[in-house]
Parts: structure tokens; sequence; C-alpha cells
């Protein structure tokens, strides 16, 4: 299905850098290849005075603190890039990856880049690399198909109650992973008068949608007046319930989060925002702080993952991304596998790592802190969440659960949904008889050996005075 390009026009913000922050951003030593402790970690070392120390010594300037400024100042050239990174001058393939897929990196994540290498995460995610021209025929353009369900341009109608607006086709950096490098980057677009008018007009015939997701490109590198025309036309819609916005900004852009910015979005409550930290490295000060402003204007803030091989494809790594996440006050939402989209199969993962890894966070984290682990499926399928097997048999009677330390316990039906099943005769069986035992309701639970928790309730009891410890705290209350 062929789509109408959105029409470029972009406001000119009038909003004030806000002033400098002493702090710097953390980085991840070769010694801490898992732990990047915001209070310890080294600043940058500078090498010479080449024309990337003195970009970053802007970073004690009004002018890096000025999103705007951080915009036009983008690495979006391999000429540009090479200045900066003149080690980068022998990698094979550089130019022509940054050819079929736009560069853009922000000063300020390019700042974050601690070594030239795939040791480092932020660069494997900015800079281009060979890899992305590995082109196997079963990765597409629009693995998701968002184009077939385009029933208007610039609106993606694949579930009955939400929709997508890709606003913009612009970023503020180009991540070397996106599932929308069809679009992202190509020309720098935003929506138009006309194609808004013409989304607001299908949301108002299609009432059954509630919740609009507002994408692109990313909706926060257009100005704050651009953005707000595009809120204040879905909020006319009275069937909309919520609007969501999918930003990377405070990853890669955290001065964009301004004041004037929190204000205009709080006019069109309820919205929510949500954000793609893949890596402990891109949760620095000032990232914590941008999503601390929205935190604070009572917005919620979600947190969208991709697993990337050789990024955070590692169970302690997420652990560590995941508590860093809601110490910041942002709900991890979603870690997604890598799609089927051309340019990034060097990225992706089994699937059953990414089980392995939701498997280890299991009874590690809080609830809280564990997002859906979800594959957008080709075709248009949609999400579909991938978890471990935790079901492990079921009866009428009886359904056999798994947790995460392996116990088997087993789980009584309501009786009325086996009316007319016999009863489970107690001792029939003995309860050794594994998990057909525990289905036919045998046993009750099968507790594997050497488990903290059983260590822990192995230990004496503290008694006083005859009383359990359960009793005494309760006869001090």
């Amino acid at each position: 299905m062929e789509t109408q390009p959105l029409s470029a026009s972009v406001p000119v913000e009038t909003d004030e850098p806000s002033a400098p922050r002493s702090d710097e951003p953390p980085s991840c030593t070769a010694e801490e290849p898992l732990s990047c402790s915001l209070a310890t970690l080294p600043a940058f070392a500078l090498r010479s005075e080449s024309p990337f120390d003195q970009l970053l010594a802007q970073r004690q300037t009004t002018h890096w603190q000025d999103w705007r400024w951080q915009m036009r100042r983008r690495i979006h050239s391999v000429g540009r890039l090479l200045d900066y990174f003149p080690e980068l001058r022998s990698q094979v393939g550089l130019a022509d990856a940054a050819t079929k897929f736009p560069l853009a990196i922000t000063p300020y994540y390019a700042s974050l880049i601690r070594t030239l290498d795939n040791s480092d995460p932020v660069f494997q995610m900015a800079v281009p690399q060979i890899q992305e021209l590995y082109d196997p025929p079963f990765l597409r353009n629009d693995p998701l198909e968002e184009d077939s369900d385009m029933p208007v341009p610039g609106l993606v109608h694949r579930y009955a109650d939400r929709a997508l607006v890709l606003a913009t086709t612009t970023c503020a950096m180009y991540c070397r992973h996106c599932t929308r490098k069809r679009i992202a980057g190509s020309r720098d677009f935003t929506i138009s008068n006309e194609h808004l008018a013409g989304i607001t007009d299908y949301l108002k015939r299609h009432p059954e949608i509630h919740d609009v997701i507002v994408s692109g490109g990313d909706p926060f590198t257009m100005a704050t007046p651009a953005l707000e025309r595009i809120l204040e036309a879905i909020r006319q819609v009275p069937t909309v319930d919520i609007i969501r916005i999918g930003t990377r900004t405070p990853v890669v852009l955290p001065m964009r989060i301004t004041g004037e910015l929190v204000r205009m979005l709080r006019k069109y409550q309820p919205v929510w925002v949500n954000t793609h930290f893949n890596h402990p490295a891109e949760l620095t000060p000032d990232a914590i702080e941008a999503v601390g402003r929205l935190a604070d204007a009572g917005i919620p803030v979600g947190n969208q993952a991709v697993l990337l091989r050789g990024i955070n494809d590692h169970p302690k790594i997420m652990e560590q991304l995941l508590r860093g996440l809601v110490r910041a006050r942002v709900r991890p939402y979603y870690l997604f596998q890598c799609d089927l989209v051309r340019g990034v199969e060097h990225f992706r993962t089994p699937i059953s790592r990414g089980i392995e890894i939701m498997e280890y966070l299991r009874g590690r984290l809080s609830g809280l802190a564990i997002p859906t682990y979800v594959v957008d499926a080709p075709h248009g399928g949609g999400k579909i969440p991938v978890l471990p097997n935790y079901v492990v048999s079921s009866s009428p009677t009886h359904t056999v659960l798994r947790n995460f330390e392996g116990m088997l316990v087993n789980y009584p039906e309501p009786r009325a949904h086996y009316v007319g099943a016999p009863d489970p005769t107690p001792g029939e069986e003995p309860a050794t008889a594994g998990v057909w035992g525990l289905a036919a309701g045998h046993g009750t639970v099968i507790t594997p050996s050497g488990s903290c928790r059983e260590e822990r309730r192995d230990r004496p009891q503290v008694e006083q005075n005859g009383h359990s410890a359960v009793d005494a705290f309760l006869s001090e209350q």
C-alpha cells in the first residue's frame, strides 16, 4: 500500500536553554563490564586537542544544555564522524552502512562512548558497522507491515482499541537497531495539517479507538508548538482516553525535556511517555533528571527496551538496567525481541535467550521491575508475550505450577469446575509420583533441595518466652 509523504514544516522553539549542570555522565570501564556506579565512574579521558575534545569542552557551557544546539551539531556524516574519531578510518564498511542507513549522533550521546569497538554498548547502538549490510532473505523493510495497516496517511491502526500516529520522520539519533529504518532519517518531515485533519477525522469515525500513540521518528524532536498542534487535535476527539508518546530523547537528548515541554504536556493529560533505555550506561545523571521532570509533573514514564546481542543480552546487565529504571521512577514496560528488519541481523538473539533472561529475573526483582518480553510478530501479527513455562500440567481438579526456584505445587481448582469428576483419593498414589501425582491431588508440593528460601526456613526459629518469632512480633503491635 502506498502512503503519501509527510509534509515538512517545523516551527522554531523559543524557550531559553537551562543553566548548565556540573555533573558528568557515568561510564563503564573495562574492569566493570556489568556495573556502572554513578558515584565512582571516571570522567572521559581527553587524549589531545582533537575536534572531539573541543566538542566535549562545550559540556561546561550553556550551549550544551540547549537541545536545539545539540540537534544542529549532530554527527550526521561519515566525514564528521571521522573528524571526531579518526581511529575509525580503518573500519571496513563504515561509509557503505551509513549510506544505506542514515547516521546521526547527538554530541551528548557521543560523549558517552568510552571505547571505539563493540565492547562499548553506546558505540554499537550509535556507529554504523559493516554487519548492517548483511541481508538474509527473511528480513524486511517493514516486517510489522505497518504500511499495510495505514488506512489514512500517517496513522497505523492494527489493534482495535488503539492507533499509532507517525508524527515525524526525524530522530535525535538514528539508532542502528531501529525498526523503522525505512523512514527514519530518509527525509526530515513532520505531519502536515492536511494529514492531521485526515487522522482526526478517522479517529472520530472509529470511536472504538481509545488509546493513541504518537511516534515517528521521535515526536520530541519537534518544536513544542508543532507537537502541541498534534496533541491538541487528538484531544478534540472525545472517544480518545489517553495519549502515549514514544521518545528516545531522555536517553540521547535529555536536555530536550524542558520546563516548557513539560508544561505543554500537562495540558493534555492523561499523557503517558514511553522511552527507550537499553543499557545501564545510558542511565546518566542527565537522563535520570530528564525522566524525573516528567514524573514530577505527574506524567507516567515507561521503558521499552530491545534485546540486543552483545549489548544487554546478559541477565545481570538486564537486572542492573531494570533496577536503575525503577530507581529513576521509570516503569519497565516491554522487552522487545529484535524485529526482522533489514540492517539489524547482527543484533538479533535467539528467543530462548530472552526466555532465559526472564527466568533469571523472576524472583530476583519485584514484579514492578520486570517487563513483558514480547515478539512483535511479522506480517502484522502484533505483540506476542513470551514467558518461561510456569504451568507444568493440569487435570480437572488441580493445576501444577512451577515457581522460579523449581518448586512444584498443586493448585486446587474450584469445585464447580469439576462437578461430576471423581474426587482424588488421598493416599492412592504416593506423593513421590511426581507431577502426575500433584495433578491428581495425591500430593501438594515437590520442593527442590538446596534453595535459599528452604535454607532460611531450616534455621532455628527465634523464640521469646516460648513463643515463635511471629507470635512475638504480633504481641508487640
